[in-house]
């Protein structure tokens, strides 16, 4: 009688998922992130690609998100508690952000308001079970709050709503107050043990100057929502932001090399979306506050960010096959 198919085919399918599956919502948000970084450096085939790959990763999220939330609640709301949980309202938004540059707006307005209706939801949920000493995934929630103003900020900017513009600037500045908090929790030990996601904590600021300089942009299409002098600060700290970003990428970047981590782990996706974030940051910048030079810095870190998402998906591939070579052995062995 033939094997059946869910012995030797899904089951090593399902045991790969349940490893992966946390890592799905910083692969949407790399993934993502490089489309509209590759959208702003004029590679527009790439981009497409990248958008497409994201929206399959973005596809395989929500389904996980959805499966839990109806066939396991207890595992839904205890991942729901955990900082981790913000990646799904994060990758929403980058998805949305790059929807909206494509001018579908209709499309990025429906992630929009799915994130505006998640985050709230899951912010509070974390905030009541706050922990010190925590890992990278502290500054999700400034992650999550920031992707809501630069989506936000893009919608308001093409459709030249004012009550839009204005949410997307105290959520900017609510983005800012949690980075503070999400920094005195985290354990700076992480810089040197740390399995990838201890780049969030530049990502974040790097979403932070992205959302500054979205809210730069909207001024600039309406001068009147805000005045010159709110203008002049939002500039100053956009400007502040990226520095303190770049700062940051540059000594995770060292912290690489004097305390080496060549395994693959899959929280190394954690790692690819900070990178990506870094230079899409520091391009967007560069045209809201006119500062060209840093154009070619954005595009070399684009591209360092690149390499870093294709070493994700070769070792991604790796632990895939490993894992199925590793099940099909385990079966032979039973049936022997």
């Amino acid at each position: 009688m033939p094997d059946t198919p869910d012995m030797t085919d899904t089951i090593p399918l399902r045991a790969w998922w349940a490893g992966w599956a946390p890592a799905a919502g910083a692969a949407v948000m790399a993934t993502g992130i490089l489309s509209i970084g590759l959208h702003l450096t004029g590679y527009e085939a790439l981009s497409g690609i990248a958008l497409v790959l994201a929206s399959l990763a973005w596809v395989a999220l929500a389904s996980d998100f959805l499966g839990r939330l109806v066939g396991d609640r207890e595992q839904w709301a205890r991942r729901a508690g955990t900082p981790a949980g913000l990646d799904a309202v994060a990758a929403t938004t980058v998805l949305g952000t790059r929807f909206s540059a494509l001018g579908w707006r209709t499309l990025a307005e429906i992630l929009l308001a799915l994130s505006a209706v998640l985050w709230p939801v899951l912010l509070l949920s974390v905030l009541r079970r706050w922990r010190r000493r925590g890992t990278g995934e502290v500054f999700l929630v400034c992650v999550a709050t920031q992707g809501l103003s630069v989506l936000g900020s893009a919608i308001a900017a093409e459709v030249g709503s004012d009550w839009l513009a204005h949410a997307a600037m105290a959520l900017f500045w609510l983005g800012i107050a949690l980075y503070v908090l999400s920094f005195a929790a985290f354990d700076p030990r992480e810089v040197r043990k740390g399995a990838g996601d201890h780049w969030i904590a530049a990502g974040a600021l790097g979403i932070s100057a992205l959302a500054g300089a979205g809210l730069v942009v909207a001024h600039d299409v309406n001068p009147y929502l805000w005045n010159d002098d709110d203008q002049g600060v939002l500039r100053a700290t956009t400007g502040a932001l990226l520095v303190l970003d770049l700062a940051c990428y540059a000594l995770l970047a060292v912290a690489e090399v004097v305390w080496p981590r060549p395994r693959y782990d899959v929280r190394r996706w954690s790692s690819v979306f900070p990178m990506g974030m870094s230079a899409v940051a520091t391009l967007a910048v560069s045209a809201a506050l006119d500062v060209f030079w840093l154009k070619g810095t954005g595009q070399v870190l684009l591209w360092i960010a690149v390499a870093a998402w294709l070493a994700a998906v070769a070792g991604t591939a790796f632990a895939f096959r490993s894992g199925v070579r590793a099940d099909a052995t385990g079966v032979r062995r039973h049936r022997a």
